[in-house]
């Protein structure tokens, strides 16, 4: 492409017109590559596959889809790349699609060759892909132009049903998304109409500067690079959006520069950046936030894919290859005002704020809007203004399966791999009071202040007031020991932050060792 150059050269004020002019296809262009790739969707829902191995019924299409940037209205002029998603019939369930995915990709890939409306158009190399999910690859041309477009064809189970693509698939869909475990994005063209449609019917000056973003990767970091294991384009647009999500609070009218100076300063922060969605799964299914909350205490970036939780589309690529050429960018004229200035980024943060519940005993539930990035400190000055407290804060939480964790004044929400919405505990200590957690027997735990001289029944009381379990009908344990009434805590090593475990004694069990 000849305007390799030219992005660079193009002053900040007179990037809409550079959009317009060079990056945005024409109709005609557009319409001839859809007319030859039309021809591909009526073989694909025309014919009957049969043969497959380990399937003993015909494989009937069931809709085609087209995907990526022909799919969702972002297609740079020139582009000849067209990705269709074919949901079959033989699919009912991710399970089967891993199982049969190769064997049917086969069976098209001998129907393709045939196909003489295709062999009309020039079919060249038809191949099947490696990559993941694989994908049946050929090249056709244009009736008029004779341009050759590359096609490629990835076979999907149609987990969505018949159901609107603007609408959230019941968490059942996701629950079996999670349970077949398959290798990342290995499933994601089942989810492929929710991808589209996530872009599509975004305003159309966001569909500019996704046009933006993708000519400056594709010409000044893929070219650049070819041989690099660069993150895929989806990672970048998908940043993009974000982006814009935050830094205009979804506003339709912006300014394409700040858009651009936004995306390339994110990029620069790669390490740090954390972003998902819950548009189409929801954090409220356990399994769902179970899977998700262990994507985000990843390595970042972490750039969750909107429509497939199990998928990371940041992870394991060469980000710091496309931090440096994002800081190059960021000193060309397209980055600068018409004063010569740098043009002024969106206030966007790496990670979207959270809610967090603060839990104290004998208080109602304080709720603070945090972003993971802030300090604990920061934190405990909030809840301070709000509650006034004096005594020493100690906050403190649990994840599901794990013990409770003390939160370190000096670290960020970030650092413990929290980025949703989360419930702390506070608990409010004199010196020399220590905080000591009790993990009960449903795994749930709390944290209590006592003092290390004072005696364990002293807990045991706070531990009855609190739950209702006579101090009597109690056994602690530390580190193995059963804990007896009249010890102190000092006795037997137990120091700040340590966990107690809490147990019911049996009936008939002594209250007391025997003499």
């Amino acid at each position: 492409m000849a305007l390799a150059q030219e992005l660079y050269g193009v002053p900040a004020s007179r990037l809409d017109s550079f959009v317009t002019q060079w990056l945005q296809p024409s109709r005609g262009w557009k319409e001839e590559v859809l007319e030859a790739v039309g021809t591909v969707e009526r073989f694909l829902r025309q014919e009957h596959f049969q043969g497959a191995r380990g399937l003993d019924q015909d494989v009937r299409v069931l809709k085609v889809v087209k995907v990526g940037s022909f799919g969702n209205g972002t297609v740079l002029r020139d582009t000849t790349d067209v990705e269709l998603v074919v949901f079959l019939s033989c699919f009912h369930s991710f399970q089967e699609e891993a199982k049969y995915h190769q064997a049917v990709l086969r069976l098209i890939w001998k129907k393709v060759c045939c196909c003489q409306d295709l062999l009309a158009l020039g079919l060249s190399d038809p191949s099947i892909t490696e990559e993941v999910p694989s994908a049946l690859f050929f090249t056709i041309q244009a009736r008029e132009t004779a341009e050759p477009i590359n096609v490629s064809i990835v076979p999907a189970y149609r987990a969505l049903g018949p159901s609107l693509p603007h609408s959230q698939p019941p968490p059942e869909v996701y629950v079996s998304l999670i349970a077949a475990g398959g290798y990342p994005g290995s499933f994601s063209p089942s989810f492929s109409e929710l991808q589209r449609s996530f872009v599509k019917h975004r305003p159309t000056k966001l569909k500019s500067l996704l046009r933006l973003v993708k000519h400056w990767y594709q010409e000044y970091v893929q070219a650049k690079c070819p041989r690099a294991n660069l993150p895929p384009l989806y990672a970048l647009e998908l940043l993009t959006v974000y982006a814009w999500e935050v830094g205009t609070q979804e506003e339709e009218n912006f300014r394409l520069d700040g858009g651009l100076s936004t995306v390339m300063a994110l990029l620069q922060e790669y390490e740090f950046i954390c972003i998902y969605w819950t548009k189409y799964y929801t954090l409220q299914h356990p399994t769902i936030e179970d899977c998700v909350r262990k994507q985000l205490k990843k390595e970042r970036p972490i750039i969750l894919d909107p429509v497939d939780p199990t998928h990371d589309v940041a992870e394991g690529y060469r980000w710091d290859i496309v931090a440096q050429r994002a800081c190059q960018c960021l000193k060309q004229d397209c980055c600068y005002d018409n004063r010569g200035s740098p043009v002024p980024s969106w206030a966007v943060k790496r990670a979207r704020d959270i809610q967090v519940t603060v839990e104290q005993w004998g208080h109602p539930d304080l709720i603070l809007c945090v972003n993971p990035y802030e300090s604990i400190q920061k934190v405990k000055e909030k809840i301070r203004w709000r509650r006034g407290h004096v005594g020493l804060q100690r906050l403190s939480f649990q994840e599901p399966g794990s013990d409770r964790r003390l939160l370190s004044s000096h670290c960020s929400l970030a650092y413990y791999g929290i980025f949703s919405d989360t419930r702390i505990c506070m608990l409010e200590t004199i010196s020399p009071e220590i905080q000591v957690f009790v993990k009960y027997p449903n795994g749930q735990s709390h944290a209590y202040a006592v003092h290390p001289s004072h005696g364990v029944l002293g807990l045991k009381e706070q531990i009855q007031d609190r739950q209702g379990l006579r101090a009597a009908q109690q056994q602690l344990e530390f580190q193995g020991h059963v804990l007896q009434d009249w010890f102190d805590f000092a006795c037997y090593g137990i120091q700040d932050s340590d966990t107690l475990v809490l147990s019911k004694k049996r009936a008939g069990e002594a209250l007391f060792p025997p003499s």
